[in-house]
């Protein structure tokens, strides 16, 4: 009797044994994909208020993350500059203490140089242009150079294009803007390119833009239509010419040590769920631009579009002098110049 109470205790013991086994196993198989089944809760800083595309975007990709990880990967969003300047923005990515952010390719380029072929003139007809060009080799060695910085570029995600909005001056043409004191962004290739024409630039911030175009401090403004829509410009601009002269990107990035502490699976997740953010936002926002110029228009705004071959002379000043200064900023023009 006592040794058939240990065998059926030792059969008993193995049974038990097997159960946890394949318990730990399912366990740890589990999470949609991922080795390790790990849950994140990650936080993603940017600039524009609830209303424009990019804060949209983030709400896309957090809604991608979610769906895309069954729930492990959890996402809040910082829109309106909660957490300070781009400039703040970007030194809590690379010390960790915010793991993304959507920051604007202009203040990009005043950490890493190469970001400025974004800002060649008439680089592009047309905003899923540049939506293509993103995936391109050149733009990809672009995001790379962020790597030393210990943040890793992800993608390009894209809101308007950018158009010119003058307080009382009817510009048809470049010269006209000689003289002029325009509110541009304070990005070196941004602004050679209005000065260039005869303009002088200030880098005002975006709050105090409105009252220095309603006071006469500036003339007018380098602005998307998103922008001027939601920040109200028409109250204090008549005219707006949408020259689409540029495209306005911003760049999707990550704490480095954050990104390649995931698994490969977690990391593809990621950036399929921002790929699907920047499909959202230039499907969208192309499909905005008659309602956006009918809606200035309505507010008072005399809406027109000056012809791209009159700026020709400074779409080849401004290579000449940009692509010597950066072989990827050279191959990117190259490029998207063909």
């Amino acid at each position: 009797m006592k040794k058939l109470r240990i065998v059926f205790t030792l059969l008993l013991a193995m049974i038990l044994l097997a159960s946890c086994s394949s318990g730990a196993k399912d366990s740890a198989s589990s999470g949609d994909g991922s080795a390790d089944g790990k849950t994140y809760k990650f936080k993603l800083t940017h600039i524009t208020p609830p209303s424009h595309m990019w804060h949209k975007a983030a709400e896309k990709f957090k809604e991608e993350l979610s769906k895309r990880s069954d729930g492990r990967i959890e996402l809040e969003i910082y829109p309106s500059s909660q957490l300070g300047s781009e400039a703040d923005m970007m030194q809590q990515i690379e010390a960790g203490s915010v793991d993304f952010g959507f920051i604007t390719a202009a203040y990009t380029s005043s950490r890493s140089p190469s970001f400025a072929a974004w800002f060649a003139p008439y680089a592009f007809e047309d905003l899923e242009a540049a939506h293509k060009a993103r995936q391109s080799e050149p733009a990809k060695k672009i995001l790379a150079t962020l790597d030393e910085q210990g943040i890793t570029g992800l993608d390009y995600l894209f809101a308007g294009q950018r158009v010119m909005l003058f307080k009382d001056k009817h510009v048809k043409k470049p010269e006209d803007m000689k003289g002029l004191k325009l509110r541009v962004t304070p990005s070196p290739p941004m602004q050679d390119f209005y000065k260039s024409t005869g303009a002088s630039t200030e880098g005002l911030p975006l709050p105090e833009v409105y009252s220095a175009v309603q006071t006469g401090v500036i003339d007018g403004m380098d602005m998307d239509l998103d922008a001027a829509i939601t920040n109200k410009y028409f109250e204090v601009a008549k005219y707006g010419a949408v020259t689409n002269h540029m495209v306005w990107p911003a760049v999707a990035m990550v704490n480095k040590k954050t990104f390649e502490g995931m698994s490969e699976e977690d990391q593809k997740i990621v950036r399929e769920s921002l790929a699907a953010a920047a499909d959202y936002a230039v499907e969208t926002r192309s499909g905005q631009e008659e309602e956006f110029r009918k809606e200035l228009a309505d507010n008072g705004m005399e809406i027109y579009d000056m012809d791209p071959k009159l700026f020709k002379p400074y779409i080849e000043e401004f290579d000449k002098k940009y692509g010597p200064t950066d072989p990827l900023i050279q191959e990117f023009i190259d490029s998207v110049r063909k």
